[in-house]
């Protein structure tokens, strides 16, 4: 095989981790962009890819190519939700056009994928936020992993919010403590609830999941709230569009760069600042801000430094990603490959500058041939 360090069972191994993963935190769509097919539909490319790989030859990336580069291809997790699935398809797009290599991209959750980068199974994580990733520190020290960049940067990390309208009607209403508060339990409480107010939390099998479970205990919400976490992005999406289309009531856990959180007029409720100590411990503050790193594996600074070059430079912060966002709401149906295809034609003077000027030129050749990434998986 061309990368000696990685077996074509580990890649197996990772395809079936996914579904395993997947099979516990069942997100088999995205977020809104029209679903994703089940992780073990990727066995059958991880095969072929072996089979591929095991009669390509060695070969390092020159700095700059002009044709296919051979070998395996650079591998991106592709996290399951929606800013870093369209992240991955702009640098899909930057990698294969502009530079030559072949991609691809595994899809499954937050904590096996870092683990895939640990390993080599995967080679570039266009999002690793730190807050949510305990072995992050531990994966760095041990040389396993190397951070090359930020990205969404200004963003807000997450948060128990509620629609602006109704602190509008209710403007005492503007803390976790509010929610003890029995008229206010009130506006959220539900048949199936039991009188305690419906929260609807993380997504299963997320880190956030946790998190939140324990800062309800922190709170001492657990008498007064009833969590509710959904099975995916897209169950907690619609949730809070379909209130906020109707002007009703609604609580929940959000973070910045969810499509709601973008498009939507939310207020956070008030908690305790953080601190690195109620952090460790008790979890009873508010999350910090964000803290989104790219990283990639370190083979990569050696088979592809080019790559690594522009993932350095690589970064939609969130005001960018505000844009990107609004575009895909408004434009119904579309998907990240539409909403990556969108930015990369609307914004070339920001994309231009993350690569070389000969890879800048490439790249606009195939977007003014209406080409796609071979590498994007099946919407």
């Amino acid at each position: 095989m061309a990368r000696q360090s990685v077996s074509g069972l580990r890649y197996i191994h990772l395809a079936v981790g996914m579904r395993m993963a997947a099979d516990g935190d069942p997100v088999h769509r995205s977020m809104k962009f029209g679903g994703r097919i089940p992780t073990l539909a990727i066995l059958p490319i991880w095969a072929a890819l072996l089979v591929a790989a095991c009669t390509m030859p060695s070969v390092s990336a020159p700095a700059e190519t002009t044709g296919p580069v051979p070998g395996d291809p650079i591998v991106f997790s592709d996290l399951n939700w929606q800013s870093a699935m369209i992240q991955n398809r702009i640098a899909q797009y930057l990698v294969e056009k502009g530079y030559g290599h072949s991609t691809a991209a595994v899809f499954g959750a937050t904590l096996p994928l870092f683990q895939g980068l640990r390993n080599e199974d995967v080679d570039v994580n266009l999002e690793v936020w730190i807050t949510n990733q305990p072995a992050w520190e531990p994966a760095v020290e041990a040389g396993e992993v190397v951070e090359v960049g930020r990205t969404l940067v200004g963003d807000w990390q997450s948060a128990f919010v509620i629609p602006a309208y109704l602190q509008e009607q209710h403007p005492d209403l503007d803390s976790v403590e509010d929610l003890k508060d029995d008229a206010f339990k009130a506006l959220f409480a539900t048949a199936e609830t039991g009188g305690k107010a419906r929260l609807v939390s993380c997504m299963i099998g997320w880190a956030c999941e946790e998190v939140n479970a324990q800062q309800v205990l922190a709170y001492g919400l657990d008498a007064h709230v009833h969590m509710v976490n959904p099975g995916d992005g897209t169950a907690a999406n619609a949730d809070l569009y379909g209130a906020y289309e109707r002007g009703e009531p609604w609580l929940g856990y959000q973070w910045g760069t969810n499509e709601p959180a973008l498009v939507l007029d939310l207020v956070r409720l008030e908690e305790p600042p953080y601190t690195d100590e109620c952090w460790a411990t008790t979890k009873a503050c508010a999350y910090v801000d964000s803290d989104v790193r790219i990283a990639v594996h370190p083979s990569m600074l050696e088979r592809a430094p080019e790559v690594v070059d522009m993932l350095r430079n690589f970064n939609i912060d969130i005001a960018l990603f505000k844009d990107i966002a609004r575009w895909s709401r408004v434009n119904e149906g579309s998907t990240e490959r539409d909403a990556a295809l969108w930015f990369l034609q609307a914004k070339p003077e920001i994309w231009s500058q993350w690569v070389t000027s000969a890879a800048a030129e490439r790249i606009q050749a195939a977007l003014d041939a209406g080409e796609a990434a071979d590498g994007w998986p099946d919407q």
